[in-house]
Formats: C-alpha cells, sequence, structure tokens
C-alpha cells in the first residue's frame, strides 16, 4: 500500500485493519441510530463504540470496485494510520453491506472492499483543530449526473481519534515494518441510505487550507444460486 505525505511516499503493506463503530459524540443520537436500525432488523451493537476487525487486504486504492449484489453502500470516514513511530490522519470509505447487516454488522463489514484515498497528513499539523475538519461525501448513479451531498459534518460529530485508538488496542497489534490503520466512523446521511454506483468522499481542512479526496465507482456482481 502506497500513500503519498507531502514530498514523500510511505510504501509498506497494511498488517491490521479495524472499522470503529457507533464512535458518535452525542451518545443519545447514537442511542436514536441503533433503535432505528433495530427497528429494520439490524441487531444493536454489544457495546459503544465497538471495533470490527476486517481482513487487510480489503483496504484499496482503487477507483474501480467490484461487491457481490446490490445491496452495499459506502459512508466517508476519517482514517487513522500508524507506521510504528508516525501518526497521519487520511480518509476512506467504510463500504457495507446492506443486507448482511441485519444477520451481522461484522459480516456485513468484512464483505466489502475499504476504498482509501492515498493521501495522508502527518497528525500532529492537525491535531490542534481536529473538530473543525470536515467531512463530506457525495453521490450519484451515472456518470454524468449532478453530484448529490450525501454526508456533510466535522470530526467534532466523532469521537476524539486516539482515544478510539487506544481503545481499539490497536497499537498492541502493530508489527515493525507494517502500517496499522483504522477507520474512525462516520457522520449522518442528509439522504437515504441505500446504494449507489459512484461515490465521492473528502476531508477537509479549513484552517490550512487543504483536502484529501477520492472517487470509486461500484460494479455489482450477480448472485449466483
Amino acid at each position: 500500500m502506497t500513500f503519498t505525505v507531502a514530498d514523500k511516499t510511505i510504501d509498506l503493506p497494511i498488517n491490521a485493519l479495524t472499522v470503529a463503530g457507533w464512535t458518535g459524540r452525542n451518545r443519545d443520537a447514537v442511542q436514536h441510530h441503533i433503535d432505528e436500525l433495530k427497528a429494520i432488523g439490524v441487531p444493536p451493537p454489544s457495546t459503544c463504540p465497538l471495533f470490527y476487525r476486517v481482513s487487510p487486504e480489503l483496504a484499496t486504492l482503487g477507483a474501480e470496485q467490484s461487491f457481490l449484489g446490490e445491496q452495499s453502500s459506502g459512508e466517508v470516514e476519517p482514517l487513522l494510520v500508524f507506521d510504528g513511530q508516525t501518526f497521519y490522519l487520511g480518509t476512506g470509505s467504510d463500504h457495507t453491506d446492506r443486507g448482511w447487516e441485519t444477520v451481522s454488522v461484522a459480516a456485513a463489514k468484512q464483505l466489502c472492499p475499504k476504498p482509501l484515498a492515498s493521501t495522508l497528513w502527518p497528525l500532529e499539523e492537525v491535531k490542534d483543530h481536529l473538530d473543525q475538519l470536515q467531512l463530506r461525501s457525495w453521490v450519484r448513479q451515472e456518470t454524468g449526473q449532478e453530484w448529490q451531498v450525501y454526508q456533510d459534518g466535522t470530526l467534532a460529530q466523532i469521537l476524539p481519534l486516539m482515544a478510539l485508538w487506544q481503545a481499539s488496542a490497536m497499537g498492541e497489534q502493530h508489527q515493525p515494518g507494517s502500517l496499522s490503520v483504522m477507520l474512525c466512523g462516520t457522520v449522518p446521511t442528509k439522504i437515504e441510505i441505500k446504494p449507489y454506483r459512484h461515490f465521492r468522499f473528502e476531508l477537509s481542512d479549513p484552517v490550512l487550507n487543504r483536502q484529501i479526496s477520492h472517487i470509486y465507482q461500484s460494479h455489482y456482481l450477480p448472485i449466483a444460486a
């Protein structure tokens, strides 16, 4: 996995990949969302936040992704990357199979690649204004259509990232010469949660006036029976 940080690259394998869920800072809002999902058959988490270990091979920088069936969708999340010495911040999409969520959230996350943007920032550069960083995503069904705003929020809506990292025990899993990576939760959607073929997401820094972004297209594979 090759990430770009300013004028250098980080080219190391990912050894551990974790997806943090139920990480909203407003716990009443989190419980409301849990209740909404429970009403449509999604089992509630055993604890909040909850950390889902998934295969490192699911991390991808690709712009073309394939998913089984047509029930999966993405969501923008902050991304923590640790190389053994330095923490970096980026962004990715926790693409999840919504059909399988009603059976097992952990399985639903394991079934889908996790598209990541290839640019990272040293966490040290943004740690004094993390809550001001903005997370946005846009969706569309076909090339050429107008993008629709899907999510728009800030990191102030998510539990502090380093507290999540410590709670996940990711540091204990790190192996020298590799990367440990964690998707840290998301912000609410503005429109209906459903599959869209094109997903665009962005992490922006209004203080240092810069952005990290990525776009990917979903290809749906037929379910043979």
